[in-house]
């Protein structure tokens, strides 16, 4: 990185290297644990007998990117009375299919299952946003029957509803392709495929992340996906915010956050937890030792429910990022928080977010007591009551450490190379903010800090690469 430039030039260049991340991504995860898939099944694997196939055309499986692959789209698509999607022909050979939002419907959904079937370098196939149907679905899980290179599938909101998730969920009860993480938000799923899921996934140890977002899971959904939680030993990654699973759903999560060893990421945003949901929380997080990750926005939790949580606050070590938005707290809960915190000197906490909470100048006073303890710690919170308006704006933390290494005759790449102690050029954002809040050379605010993570890392990737 040429640290030479203007300031905007720094951040247009490193929007460019996010834009090109995002390309190959095309991600909205904001995950920290990095979630290690399962080896790839080899080819020769037997094929289930039972699973019939209505994949009517015959391709050779070693057949090579050629035009014969596109000649078979073509012709599966004459097959089905469909269109052929140019954008799919054009991208065979990618490793990543991104399909949302081409209005496929079932039968186009079926044309690109038949090409799939024989195709060896698409590993990331998304398909949101194309009303494809139980129809659709039935298609692409017998195209995953044949395909063993698929390992990561995206069809949220395809109006699969009951019959869809029960084809989904008889795959997955005997899952012999590569497939390691599945979408599946937004998809009209209710308390009865909960018991589908909880059956396939009982035993399935494959699937690492799941997306049931969005959904319409109540309080018994909730309850039957805590149960499998329990006997599950393969998740690393569950995303269930935008259901109804109110107390009684949270209670079973919770419970299974007790001994559930594999779990490291869970968002529960939007569930209505309320403050018992959150003592249950509290009381998981006192004895879990795997959760990195954990979203709790918009659950109705008060200052009774911050005190509550804050408890299994001051024993947990595992939790790094805790997102606790738009939750009915005052600057009183939120001050309960941050002093658990302070009270566990091994809590690893690099991140608490409660942006709508109106805080004051005690609290940040507060703040900076913990801050001595867990340098590596961000919180973000909300406005200072008391404080003016127009306050003066610090300057960008890099303009100020331009200015220190252009009289230092050395340069900012040298700078930073001398907070990096592994001397990778690669640190983790934690670390990152650690070393230049306790470096002495360049004093910086804890904002300034925060606004050059997200020049850095824009893309909240959790690394920082200064190079």
């Amino acid at each position: 990185m040429d640290y030479d430039d203007d300031d905007d030039d720094v951040a247009e260049r490193k929007q460019d290297e996010g834009d090109q991340q995002a390309e190959k991504s095309d991600s909205d995860e904001d995950i920290i644990c990095v979630v290690e898939p399962p080896a790839v099944i080899e080819k020769d694997k037997v094929q289930p007998e039972s699973y019939e196939t209505d994949l009517e055309i015959e391709v050779d499986s070693e057949k090579t990117f050629t035009t014969g692959q596109e000649d078979v789209y073509l012709e599966a698509c004459k097959l089905v009375g469909v269109i052929p999607v140019s954008y799919f022909i054009r991208n065979m050979e990618e490793t990543h299919m991104n399909l949302n939002h081409h209005g496929l419907g079932p039968k186009g959904t079926k044309a690109i299952a038949i090409a799939l079937v024989s195709n060896t370098t698409i590993t990331r196939l998304e398909l949101e946003d194309n009303w494809i149907l139980e129809e659709g679905a039935l298609a692409l899980m017998q195209m995953l029957h044949e395909n063993y290179y698929i390992q990561e599938l995206n069809i949220s909101n395809n109006h699969l509803d009951s019959p869809g998730a029960k084809i989904i969920t008889d795959f997955l009860l005997e899952n012999t392709s590569s497939l390691w993480s599945i979408q599946l938000a937004g998809n009209n799923f209710n308390d009865d495929t909960a018991q589908m899921f909880c059956n396939a996934l009982m035993s399935n140890y494959q699937i690492k992340v799941l997306d049931l977002s969005h959904n319409e899971f109540s309080e018994k959904g909730g309850e039957q996906l805590g149960h499998m939680l329990v006997l599950n030993e393969g998740l690393q990654t569950l995303n269930l915010s935008w259901n109804q699973l109110n107390l009684k759903g949270a209670l079973s999560l919770c419970h299974s956050l007790r001994v559930n060893v594999t779990l490291k990421i869970l968002d529960v945003s939007w569930n209505a937890f309320g403050n018992e949901g959150a003592q249950a929380l509290g009381d998981a997080l006192k004895v879990n030792s795997t959760l990195s990750y954990l979203d709790i926005s918009n659950n109705h939790l008060n200052n009774e429910g911050a005190i509550k949580l804050g408890k299994g606050l001051e024993l947990n070590e595992t939790l790094r990022i805790l997102k606790m938005s738009q939750n009915p707290m005052t600057v009183e809960g939120a001050l309960s928080l941050v002093l658990s915190v302070k009270k566990n000197t091994k809590s690893r906490l690099e991140e608490i977010n409660i942006s709508n909470v109106l805080v004051t100048e005690e609290f940040v006073k507060q703040l900076d007591g913990v801050f001595f303890i867990h340098p590596e710690l961000d919180v973000i919170y909300g406005e200072v009551a008391g404080t003016v308006c127009k306050s003066v704006k610090s300057p960008l933390a890099l303009t100020v450490i331009k200015a220190y290494v252009k009289r230092k005759n050395t340069t900012v790449f040298e700078f930073l190379k001398s907070i990096d102690h592994l001397g990778t050029t690669k640190m983790p954002v934690a670390e990152f903010r650690k070393a230049l809040t306790m470096q002495t050379k360049v004093p910086l605010k804890r904002i300034q800090i925060r606004e050059l993570i997200k020049t850095l890392d824009p893309y909240g990737t959790g690394i920082v690469d200064y190079r």
